[in-house]
């Protein structure tokens, strides 16, 4: 499984998915992405899940 994880949460937790293949925001160059462009990139980029705690993110 393929996760991202968005800037808003630690960087920390990826420790704790150290069983899994996790990169977040930073690491991949996307930090200047919105929202709607971020979930298109991670998608293209074959991310299975986006972990994060914008709650803005419901209507993208």
């Amino acid at each position: 499984m393929k996760i991202l994880l968005d800037e808003c949460l630690p960087k920390r937790l990826k420790l704790l998915l150290k069983d899994l293949e996790v990169k977040t925001v930073t690491e991949m160059g996307w930090r200047s992405l919105k929202n709607g462009v971020l979930l298109q990139t991670a998608s293209h980029n074959k991310f299975d899940v986006l972990l994060t705690i914008d709650k803005n993110l419901e209507f993208q």
